[in-house]
């Protein structure tokens, strides 16, 4: 069932089933059995955060109250006959996507090349025709965070992944869209808008690549998400808290002890594999700050003098991220003279 659909009490859910019809249908006017009382625009809302595949909608409402049921006028954002357009190029938009994975492919994997996946295709931009719904992310391929956290959504509920929309707030940023995702049993936080490299703050007002990830956001738990994310409390969304799916545990990025001689061996495995980036993500915040200093000003001077001596270049370039809430340093090679 749907997560939040779960959340309402039996007369809530008819209210729910009846204003789904009434969506469904693009009607003008729906008729519900639900009093001033019983918050129909609550209701409505809530099933818009089950179904992103409504994306005709465009959440407003206006509500006329009546002593034993309420009429609900929902907002549109197209006609009947844009939807039809528009619903052919979201599916063959989403077929686009989900044939680069296996329906036999684990959970984690399937969430990871989703989150990839939207990463990699869609642009941050306010200014995003639709940038509320799935035609935004899918099709216009430039949204904002609830494009990117409903198109994950859709997406993952094609892949038989359940995947709950969450609303909340952003230290500094204000109100905000993302995702609790299952796999296998145990449920993760998932911010597909912060893996954008965008979020990646840098040194030096150097560039990010383009193609970089940021994976602080990706199968996490709800403490390492406490950092700047908080969310409503308008339901108890599931609690998230196995780290078992970390990237960085997984790929061999996370040390939970500081040796200067093994790191500038795996910085150097990295220069010699010519990989675009280095991580290290450290287990706390005690063990990133006494380490800090070493990697950045001694550390990394070394590896980029091997990376001069590996591929014959003159010039060394290299750009750091710091990442002091996440307890995570991250270095940028270039192999080419500028």
């Amino acid at each position: 069932g749907d997560f939040y659909y779960q959340q309402l009490d039996s007369e809530e859910q008819t209210v729910y089933r009846e204003l789904l019809q009434g969506v469904t249908g693009m009607e003008e006017c729906i008729r519900v059995h639900a009093r001033e009382e019983d918050d129909p625009g609550r209701v409505f809302e809530y099933l818009l955060y089950d179904r992103p595949e409504i994306f005709w909608c465009d959440g407003s409402t206006r509500l006329t109250i009546y002593e034993t049921y309420t009429e609900v006028y929902p907002g549109y954002s197209c006609t009947e006959a844009q939807k039809e357009q528009r619903q052919q190029e979201i599916e063959e938009a989403a077929a686009s996507c989900t044939e680069g994975i296996s329906q036999d492919a684990s959970d984690y994997e399937k969430v990871k090349y989703v989150y990839e996946y939207l990463v990699n295709t869609v642009d941050y931009d306010e200014d995003a025709p639709d940038n509320q719904n799935i035609y935004s992310s899918l099709v216009g391929k430039r949204s904002v965070c609830a494009g990117y956290s409903r198109a994950a959504q859709y997406l993952l509920d094609d892949l038989r992944v359940e995947c709950i929309y969450v609303v909340g707030n952003v230290t500094g940023q204000g109100a905000h869209a993302w995702n609790i995702v299952n796999c296998d049993g145990a449920y993760y936080q998932m911010d597909v808008t912060f893996g954008d490299p965008v979020f990646l703050e840098e040194e030096g007002q150097e560039s990010v690549p383009a193609e970089s990830i940021n994976y602080d956001y990706l199968c996490a738990t709800d403490e390492e998400f406490a950092v700047n994310h908080e969310q409503s409390d308008l339901v108890r969304y599931p609690a998230c808290t196995s780290d078992d799916l970390n990237y960085y545990k997984l790929n061999g990025m996370y040390y939970d002890t500081y040796d200067p001689d093994a790191m500038l061996q795996d910085m150097n495995e990295s220069v010699y594999a010519k990989e675009d980036s280095f991580v290290c993500k450290f287990e706390d915040q005690t063990l990133y700050e006494s380490a800090r200093d070493d990697v950045i000003e001694n550390l990394l001077p070394q590896a980029a003098q091997n990376l001069a001596v590996s591929y014959g270049l003159e010039r060394v370039r290299y750009t750091y991220a710091e990442d002091a809430g996440h307890n995570k340093i991250t270095v940028f090679w270039s192999y080419e003279e500028e």
